[in-house]
């Protein structure tokens, strides 16, 4: 150690500047990577990263004092040529992996592959918590205690929590707010086993065979059954279970409930994909209709003029409309607006709006 100022002092500048950058491995060169684009401002998704990475990584930066330019030179380049080589990139570990093959496996495969992810001490469970839908999470945290409650509502993003919050019971949901100023010392190895635990409860549960409720299921097949038909169901509904229903009548949606369902600004998109024939077949139905006539007025009055002009007299000219072609045009019109929805290309009214 004593003879190496010696050996530097004996290198000309000219010999430093050719020197070969010193050998690194690829954690040490990471760190440079990453500490280098802090100082330019760069910002870094760093939290993505599982725990244990971001663990490693700052240990090693913290381990690490200079880097001469040669050497940071020939990091960043390798870097660069690396990222300029990569044609396709996959997710990191057995979540991210999930989250691209959702939906393209079965239930009975991905529960099985989480159940795995949560066996990995690696793995954090509130990753896979925080993309977790609040109807998903609802159901947990009505069955939990008000101090994992806590915890679960501190964890979660903001208007999630939120959310949640405001789907429970009064009682509950101040209970939960207040033991929230109580986790302020609660320690993060026992987060992390809480979001264990909630994450093997949600494995759990056994795979639903219809995405669907049972309200949403009978409401749909009622949407497009024949009046008579549909009034004749509700009556026996009301007679076996009233409670469920009233729940199956919010669920139904018919031409009746088009001014209060539909945005009026959607309108145009609808009448694009209905013939017009059809369309005016379900405008004329309407016509003395006390019911009805609120709906067609809702979707004459919510595109232009000369187009609504037009349809008036069509709907005058088609004069009175069967029972059955009534019924068959107005559920293409509600089919229609359906699959609209279905494309995300217009959004229902929810009946409790």
């Amino acid at each position: 150690m004593a003879g190496e100022p010696a050996v530097l002092a004996r290198i000309t500048p000219a010999q430093r500047m050719v020197a070969a950058p010193r050998a690194l491995n690829r954690r040490e060169k990471a760190a440079i990577i990453v500490r280098f684009l802090l100082a330019e401002g760069t910002s870094i998704p760093l939290a993505k990263l599982p725990e244990h990475m971001q663990t490693a990584l700052t240990e090693q930066m913290g381990q690490m004092r200079m880097v001469d330019r040669r050497t940071l030179g020939a990091v960043v380049e390798e870097f660069i040529t690396e990222l300029e080589q990569v044609g396709l990139s996959f997710p990191g570990g057995l979540e991210g992996a999930l989250a691209v093959m959702d939906g393209h496996i079965s239930a009975n495969a991905a529960g099985r592959l989480r159940r795995m992810a949560a066996a990995n001490s690696k793995s954090d469970p509130w990753d896979r918590l925080t993309a977790l839908p609040v109807e998903t999470l609802l159901p947990v945290l009505e069955d939990e205690s008000i101090e994992v409650g806590a915890v679960m509502l501190s964890k979660l993003p903001i208007a999630k929590s939120a959310e949640l919050l405001g789907k429970l019971p009064g009682e509950k949901a101040r209970r939960i707010a207040y033991a929230v100023s109580q986790t302020g010392n609660v320690d993060p190895d026992t987060v992390r086993r809480i979001g264990l635990s909630l994450a093997s409860q949600l494995d759990a549960q056994p795979a639903r065979a219809f995405e669907a409720g049972p309200v949403e299921r009978v409401g749909a097949i009622l949407n497009i059954s024949p009046a008579l038909t549909r009034e004749d169901v509700l009556k026996g509904l009301d007679e076996a279970d009233a409670s469920f229903a009233q729940q199956v009548r919010k669920a139904i949606f018919t031409f009746v409930h088009l001014p209060h369902r539909v945005l009026g600004r959607d309108v145009p998109k609808i009448i694009r994909v209905v013939d017009q024939p059809v369309l005016v077949t379900a405008l004329a139905a309407c016509a003395g209709n006390a019911d009805l006539e609120p709906a067609a007025e809702f979707i004459l009055s919510n595109m232009s003029q000369r187009m609504a002009q037009g349809l008036r007299e069509e709907m005058a000219a088609r004069g009175k409309v069967k029972d059955k072609d009534a019924e068959e045009a107005m559920t293409a019109v509600i089919t229609s607006v359906r699959q609209l929805e279905a494309a995300g290309e217009l959004a229902l009214i929810k009946e409790d709006d």
